[in-house]
């Protein structure tokens, strides 16, 4: 067995109530690694002839959380979700920071798959004596928080019951969801502590339409032993030297974003993307920093950046509310998205999302969404039951517990941006997807490419096999690309890999795994082949939305609109230079003009079972 790997993986059938240990080949987890590169193929085996029938709702699909070789040993430990997609109908390697991930390493697992779907809500226990399914009709309905409290106690009893002589048994790690994944949201999170989550594909929605309330787990093993320990204790020594340099994220996190992306490089959604570019300094990170953190450093299992703050609202209409700074990410989409700029609000919301089980960004993307058509008067007051106006959080909050309940419009919300545009649309006879910021029915991440100032530029979205993800961005020469697919494989965070030397962290792969892995390898091989699959699985798509080549390879429609205001106002995305870099990034990675793999390149990656669904769609 490679280093790194605790050998097994557990594969729970939740329609008969089996569950048994499967293990994978050496050299599927060379080619593959784990996480996202690993679903991706598990995922391919088990669905990828039937792609195209497979409702991502239904239980035929299949749920799949994964550590990866290097999880819980390298700095940033995280957990990876996928399945077939509800809103791509492709697939999405969709990570987080948790306990969870060492906690399952310890337990002696790898990860967990799971089939079918319970007749009854349950939850899955991993022990050190394997996987059991246990009832959580006593969960199903309960926000975040009570979900989190009534595991952190009930767990530990039992164990401490099971095992008299056994000790202090802490909090064990677990993902869960909210309401909005128990009523099939689309675009709902999978979560875990209070306020983390992956967020992007939808797996909420999935775990939900198997009766699936959260999967928890309690180690009391060690984790897996490395190929070159003393190698591997010297460098990690050195990364964390590196990690703990810039004290500007160990200080401020990326909370400090909210201001700065939105004044000095134009590229932050406000008013559901209308503009870009902000001045309100009522969002500088003091504001929140001095007002509202009660934790300034916070730090999930074995990381050295700690770049999590905790806020809290200790006094007025939302006293008690508990978030994280808010990140960047929620400050532009459950505050400036919304019109929100004052940080009391902008925690309120996004702790409605937390409590609720939304995804942070893309729930309040069809917030915004659903903003702008009362804005114009598309959607009226009696539609939606009262007045939504920009910054208004009341009104927010009970659009959002709308979605997470499907009562009345939040029904239609609760598709997603994508699918709500065109619903919304047939409604009312007209072409509403202009208004819709998304990619391949992903809703786009807080970073625009109109000012071409931020990290993400012309084909980041548009030719990204994740589509919106901000975090899987593609880039000319695919390093970016790249360098994605192997944190989501590997499964660490991608903060604890930027900023140390990428040889080093090679180097680190290769001393955990034993494997002969290199930059230069990932990017020829390992990498290509991953994405490649993901690309064919994307391109299949169905049952209900079926994505075109070229055409759905592109930016949403607002992002070819000028800037209206700031230091880049008039500044837009160049559509002639989005089909040049589009052609070139495809021919890199050995697919044709349209984006589609050819022959030739699915049978060098040994993937030659893939060619027959390309086949079809060259013609």
């Amino acid at each position: 067995m490679p280093g790194g790997y605790a050998g097994k993986f557990l594969e729970v059938d939740l329609t008969k109530g089996k569950i048994k240990d499967i293990t994978f080949s050496d050299e599927i987890l060379e080619q593959y690694f784990g996480g996202r590169g690993l679903g991706t193929k598990i995922l391919w085996d088990r669905l990828g002839k039937d792609w195209a029938k497979v409702d991502p709702l239904g239980p035929e699909n299949v749920f799949i959380a994964l550590t990866g070789p290097m999880t819980a040993i390298y700095p940033g430990a995280r957990i990876c979700v996928t399945g077939k997609s509800p809103v791509s109908n492709g697939t999405v390697g969709s990570t987080a920071s948790t306990e969870f991930a060492s906690e399952l390493k310890m337990a002696g697992y790898d990860g967990v798959i799971v089939t079918g779907k319970s007749k009854d809500p349950v939850y899955i226990l991993v022990t050190d004596d394997g996987g059991e399914i246990m009832g959580a009709d006593h969960l199903w309905g309960k926000e975040s928080e009570d979900i989190i409290k009534i595991l952190n106690k009930e767990v530990p009893e039992e164990i401490t019951r099971r095992y008299r002589n056994i000790g202090l048994i802490r909090a064990p790690g677990k993902i869960y969801i909210g309401p909005a994944g128990e009523n099939l949201i689309r675009n709902s999170a999978v979560c875990t502590k209070v306020c983390h989550a992956a967020g992007y594909g939808g797996y909420g929605a999935v775990m939900g339409s198997k009766n699936l309330k959260a999967i928890v787990a309690k180690g009391r093993g060690m984790i897996p032993k490395v190929d070159a320990p003393e190698a591997v204790k010297v460098m990690l020594q050195k990364t964390e030297d590196h990690l703990c340099k810039p004290r500007s994220m160990r200080r401020w996190g990326t909370g400090y974003a909210g201001f700065t992306v939105g004044f000095t490089t134009s590229s932050e959604p406000i008013r559901n993307w209308q503009e870009e570019w902000h001045d309100a300094e009522s969002f500088g990170g003091p504001r929140f920093e001095n007002k509202y953190w009660v934790k300034k450093y916070w730090a999930d299992y074995g990381c050295s950046t700690s770049c999590m703050k905790v806020s809290c609202v200790k006094s007025g209409p939302w006293k008690g509310d508990i978030t994280d700074m808010p990140d960047y990410e929620l400050q532009a989409y459950c505050g400036t998205n919304l019109g929100i700029f004052d940080p009391g609000d902008n925690i309120h919301i996004s702790t409605v999302c937390d409590k609720l089980g939304h995804s942070g960004i893309n729930g309040p993307n069809t917030l915004g969404f659903a903003a702008e058509l009362y804005q114009r008067g598309i959607l009226t007051e009696e539609e939606i039951g009262f007045k939504l106006e920009w910054g208004d959080a009341v009104a927010f909050e009970k659009l959002a517990y709308m979605m997470a309940n499907r009562e009345g419009i939040g029904d239609i919300l609760a598709e997603g941006s994508y699918r709500a545009a065109l619903k919304l649309g047939e409604m009312k006879g007209m072409d509403l997807l202009k208004y819709v910021v998304h990619v391949k029915g992903i809703e786009i991440g807080a970073h625009g490419t109109r000012s071409d100032a931020d990290y993400t530029h012309d084909i980041s979205y548009g030719a990204s096999v994740q589509g919106g993800d901000h975090t899987s961005v593609a880039v000319d020469g695919y390093s970016e690309m790249s360098a994605s697919v192997f944190t989501d494989s590997a499964v660490f965070c991608n903060f604890t890999y930027m900023g140390v030397p990428q040889d080093l962290v090679f180097d680190f792969a290769k001393g955990v795994t034993g494997f002969p892995i290199t930059r230069e390898s990932w990017r020829t091989d390992q990498g290509p082949r991953i994405v490649t699959l993901q690309r064919a699985l994307l391109l299949i798509g169905g049952p209900d939305i079926f994505w075109k080549p070229l055409e759905d390879d592109d930016n949403p429609p607002r992002f070819y609109e000028p800037l209206p205001s700031g230091p880049y106002k008039g500044r837009t995305t160049d559509k002639a230079v989005v089909v040049k870099k589009r052609s070139a990034y495809f021919d890199t990675l050995g697919w044709d003009e349209r984006g589609i793999p050819t022959k030739e390149t699915l049978e060098r990656m040994g993937l030659g079972d893939v060619d027959p669904s390309m086949k079809k769609l060259r013609k």
